[in-house]
């Protein structure tokens, strides 16, 4: 068993708290994102789990044991690196095998750990190169072989893929995902690509701050959101956010976007009515807004200011009040600047904010 334990850990530098208050529970196996932008704390949390910066409260422990103040030796992990932090003058067998000569494993076992993760990594014919002959794919997949050569319990990964291109980037995502459901390591991979987080992970934790906003499935993170910065900070392009105000008419509530009425689900009503005749912010994605170009009684008209052709999309920028609004739209929809077209608000696509806390409101 290999769970991770994070309880009410913080870390300071100075005056400055780069990991507030933060407490997760990673089950053995999984394969958990920290997710956020630079600055927000993802890679101190993980440096406190690896041992390279100790935290100055709370607790860690890796199945079941308290290694809070070990040494990264005494941790039983393995690390990717961001820069790979391989040796150049050293051979691709000679990097990988470079940490279980450290624990002075013989050297038939050596043997058999390099050339297995060797070929896991698809890397087996260029274990006499020396990295300098080599790609910057060719030397991620040394780096990742050298950590899982290790069999260590845990394998921590800070931001492995953002010195690739971004076609290498892809071909490394499912190729890291295909190999950590093999070897069935406990994983914490740090990153800010959210399309990283949601395609990768089993969990995300999405930081801001040092603080955790959410911890959850991605599907829960992309579709739920529990506040504006996860809405806004998940999805390409994010999640639109517009300015309305909550009324009461004939008994129902209703919202006002501009001069268009909304009418929210009847779950949401016995919440917006605490916010009858006060502002509430409307959030929803490109791609859950329904376009026509016709006019239509339940929808807005609004003038398409640019339109940029995606392949798979057409994406769609309008005005809406003050607010600048994406819109997604079928690759095959005809459209272009000044056209106007009319915007449909499933009312179950809708997520509504608190404007003052940013809280995203649910149903009990």
């Amino acid at each position: 068993m290999a769970e991770i334990r994070i309880e009410h850990v913080t870390k300071r530098f100075g005056d400055f708290v780069a990991v507030n208050d933060v407490t997760l529970h990673i089950e053995d196996q999984e394969f958990v994102v920290l997710l956020g932008p630079s600055g927000c704390g993802k890679t101190t949390l993980l440096r406190a789990v690896a041992g390279l910066g100790m935290a100055d409260e709370g607790r860690i422990s890796i199945g079941g044991r308290d290694v809070t103040y070990l040494p990264p030796r005494e941790r039983n992990i393995s690390m990717v690196f961001q820069s790979y932090a391989i040796f150049p003058h050293m051979n691709v067998f000679d990097n990988i095998a470079f940490g279980l000569r450290m624990h002075k494993l013989d050297r038939s076992e050596i043997e058999r750990r390099v050339r297995e993760a060797a070929e896991l990594l698809h890397i087996e014919e260029l274990l006499d190169r020396y990295p300098g002959a080599m790609s910057g794919g060719q030397r991620q997949r040394v780096a990742v072989a050298r950590a899982i050569a290790m069999k260590s319990q845990v394998l921590l990964m800070d931001e492995p893929l953002s010195n690739l291109d971004a076609l290498l980037r892809l071909e490394m995502r499912a190729e890291l995902k295909r190999l950590l459901r093999e070897i069935k390591a406990t994983t914490i991979y740090v990153t800010h690509d959210q399309i990283e987080a949601l395609s990768m992970g089993d969990r995300i934790a999405v930081m801001k701050g040092g603080i955790i906003q959410q911890f959850d499935k991605p599907s829960v993170v992309y579709d739920m959101p529990a506040n504006e910065f996860v809405g806004g900070f998940i999805g390409n392009p994010p999640m639109n956010f517009m300015q309305g105000r909550v009324q009461r008419e004939n008994g129902q509530v209703k919202v006002r976007i501009g001069d268009f009425t909304l009418t929210p689900t009847e779950a949401m009503q016995p919440i917006l009515q605490k916010y009858d005749g006060k502002p509430i912010v409307l959030g929803i994605r490109a791609e859950n807004m329904e376009t026509t170009s016709q006019p239509a009684p339940d929808a807005l008209p609004v003038e398409v200011l640019v339109v940029e052709p995606l392949g798979a999309q057409n994406l769609l920028t309008v005005q809406i009040g003050e607010d600048v609004v994406k819109v997604s739209t079928h690759p095959a929809f005809e459209v272009a600047p000044g056209m106007d077209v009319w915007l449909r608000f499933p009312a179950d696509k809708i997520r509504w904010v608190d404007r003052d806390s940013g809280k995203v409101l649910y149903p009990a």
